[in-house]
This record gives structure tokens, C-alpha cells and sequence, in this order.
């Protein structure tokens, strides 16, 4: 869904019939992190990783689903494997909780399936992507 301002001020800075309209300091920041999510989407559809699709559920672009193929000559080969992804209002400074839904054996995921690497917790840059992340920690 978009979303749509109307300004109340006239020119001069004059109020319009004694209104006053006050944004939310959280709205730039919130539509900062659309448009990023945005532009990581486009780029994956532009460019998908190899054995790895993602997108949004329904119509919701900060929760997104993901669906990666195991790895050939792996423990995992073979499998499909759903992960969600749910971007914070402040991405891409903050970064996004990435957690399987399948159930998988690996040392950096925990048994409710949250990913533990450090790129996705103190390490985390915004110059990072959903897409990078996935290649960099090969999943």
C-alpha cells in the first residue's frame, strides 16, 4: 500500500484554516526502509542467487519468505528448505531476524530455527543485503 501526505501550510508558512500536521520521526526512517526493500527486491529478481528465491508474503514487504535448495555434495543436498525473513522499521540499520522454518541441523541455527552468525546481529552493516548474506554464508 502507498502512502500519501497532504501539507497544510500554505506559502509563507502560513497554517491552512489553524491545522497543524505533525509526521511521525519514525516516518523517514520507515519510508527509507521501504525503498531499500524495495531496490533488495528488484535486485533478486534482476539477479537471483544461485539455488535461493525470497520475495514478500502477500503484500507485506518487510516479511518476506525464502526458499533455499540444499547445497550439492552437502548433508543438505537435496533439500528445500523455507526460511523467514522480517525487516526491522529501521532497516538497514538494524538488521533483519532471518530464521529457518524447516527443521535443520546446523551449528548456526538454533533448535527454533534462528540464524547465529554475527553478520546478522553486532556485525551487521547497512552496505549488507538479504542477497549478500545468503552468498557470503552460502545457505
Amino acid at each position: 500500500s502507498s502512502v500519501f501526505l497532504a501539507f497544510a501550510r500554505k506559502p509563507r508558512g502560513k497554517l491552512h484554516k489553524g491545522r497543524r500536521i505533525s509526521i511521525s520521526p519514525s516516518f523517514g526512517v520507515l519510508a527509507m526502509a521501504s525503498k531499500r526493500i524495495l531496490k533488495e527486491l528488484k535486485d533478486l529478481q534482476k539477479d537471483p542467487p544461485t539455488s535461493c528465491s525470497a520475495g514478500p508474503v502477500a503484500e507485506d514487504m518487510f516479511h518476506w519468505q525464502a526458499t533455499i535448495m540444499g547445497p550439492p555434495d552437502s548433508p543438505y543436498a537435496g533439500g528445500v528448505f523455507l526460511v523467514t525473513i522480517h525487516f526491522p522499521p529501521d532497516y538497514p540499520f538494524k538488521p533483519p531476524k532471518v530464521a529457518f522454518r524447516t527443521k535443520v541441523f546446523h551449528p548456526n541455527i538454533n533448535s527454533n530455527g534462528s540464524i547465529c552468525l554475527d553478520i546478522l546481529k553486532e556485525q551487521w552493516s547497512p552496505a549488507l543485503t538479504i542477497s549478500k548474506v545468503f552468498v557470503l554464508k552460502g545457505f
